[in-house]
């Protein structure tokens, strides 16, 4: 796919029709990096190919690993693997390449790298990884923007962690079973895809307890093996999809998405009016004529997701009454609101996590620009509600996490093109 800059839509169409679900980013991110625990070769199926995946495939080539795509998902083969240097720009422009620590250290005892970067939508302090792995011995020393790790032995601790942070989550659990003894995590993360990385490892030989809960019990030292492993369907991608129905009006199957990791965003969408069904292929809404105003605050899994939250922010932007939305988790996520204020949105920061939103009959397209994944997809979901032509500049932002946005909207009937 040749990258554009920008996206061109000519909104007020209602969707209809069926699109399916990629892979998940999520998940493929730290199971991509789990992949250098294992010795030999492994098959990742149903990756997305998007911007954030080609870019730990370019991480992984520079430490010496074997990747190629085929068409079902990607072989990596990490026996060859070597000390080496990670592409500056591929490390600072991914936030995820930060579960690379875990793995290397696990892998090496030894990893140099610059500080991972990614969207502008909080701070996202690492001190929680460091701390942590501290605690297994890991010691670190900065030098400017360069971080180095060093473990002569990498031992299991039990840890406990203050916030729930998918990141540090990861971390701990790919040096967890790289590490001599256990280790017992208390206060996991307990995101789908921290169950996806540990189905993942137990795969390859791990033996990790507690999966799905808060208290993880990792079981170091376990040789790992190869394996073929199938990563799920991204729910922020389905619940994109399905908000953006909710928002623009009409009926949508959403084929192969993963109700049973959506059951927050199922609630909202129904508060919000719409009529949803699950069947054994994916998820079914239909949206009411208007959304209904909501109460809606972020937070943890199984907590209402902080990656859509913007997009319910833009939704209600049309609804037929007042909507409070409480963003917990990342400080910046409201930095789309001068551009939906733009297309004639009103919205009220009551405080600095805090906005009321007040519905309004029609949107007008305007020039707008993305500048995070997530806010980016839904600048492009106001685009489709607003009547009128609307141009979403930063388009490299959303091809982070969505496949082709503009390929999935138009299989819904919308007039939709990068440009």
């Amino acid at each position: 796919m040749v990258l554009m800059d920008s996206i061109r839509i000519q909104g007020g169409i209602a969707l209809q029709g069926k699109v399916r679900i990629q892979g998940s980013k999520n998940a493929s991110l730290p199971v991509l990096a789990a992949t250098l625990l294992v010795g030999e070769c492994s098959f990742i199926r149903n990756c997305p190919r998007i911007a954030d995946v080609h870019s730990m495939i370019s991480l992984l080539k520079s430490l010496g690993c074997s990747v190629r795509w085929q068409e079902t998902g990607i072989f990596v083969d990490a026996s060859g693997m070597r000390k080496g240097e990670m592409p500056r720009e591929a490390v600072t422009g991914m936030r995820s390449s930060l579960c690379l620590l875990g793995a290397l250290i696990g892998r090496y005892g030894e990893v140099v790298m610059e500080y991972p970067g990614g969207c502008v939508i909080g701070e996202r302090p690492i001190d929680l990884h460091l701390c942590a792995l501290r605690q297994m011995g890991v010691e670190f020393t900065e030098k400017g923007d360069r971080l180095r790790a060093v473990a002569d032995a990498l031992h299991g601790a039990c840890i406990s962690l203050p916030f729930p942070s998918v990141g540090a989550t990861e971390n701990i659990i790919l040096a967890g079973v790289a590490a001599e003894g256990d280790t017992v995590l208390e206060g996991a993360a307990r995101e789908p895809e921290i169950r996806t990385l540990c189905r993942f490892l137990c795969c390859c030989g791990a033996c990790i307890e507690g999966v799905g809960s808060s208290r993880l019990v990792i079981r170091g030292g376990s040789r790992l093996r190869g394996t073929d492993f199938c990563v799920p369907t991204d729910r922020i991608v389905a619940g994109t999809y399905l908000l953006g129905c909710i928002g623009t009006g009409g009926s949508v199957f959403l084929e192969k998405a993963p109700a049973e990791e959506m059951e927050a965003v199922l609630l909202a969408a129904e508060q919000m009016g719409g009529r949803v069904c699950i069947s054994g292929d994916g998820i079914y809404v239909q949206a009411p004529g208007r959304p209904l105003p909501v109460r809606l605050v972020t937070a943890p899994h199984p907590g209402f997701p902080t990656d859509l939250q913007s997009v319910v922010l833009a939704v209600e932007t049309k609804g037929c009454g007042d909507s409070g939305i409480e963003e917990t988790i990342f400080e910046n996520r409201f930095r789309i609101l001068e551009d939906l204020e733009r297309m004639g949105a009103c919205i009220e920061k009551t405080s600095s996590g805090c906005v009321t939103v007040r519905g309004r009959e029609t949107l007008h397209g305007a020039r707008v620009c993305a500048r995070e994944l997530r806010g980016g997809a839904a600048l492009v979901i106001a685009g489709l509600m607003a009547e009128g032509e609307s141009i979403v500049e930063g388009y490299p932002f959303i091809y982070r996490g969505y496949e082709n946005i503009c390929r999935d909207f138009r299989e819904l009937g919308a007039r939709v093109a990068s440009v």
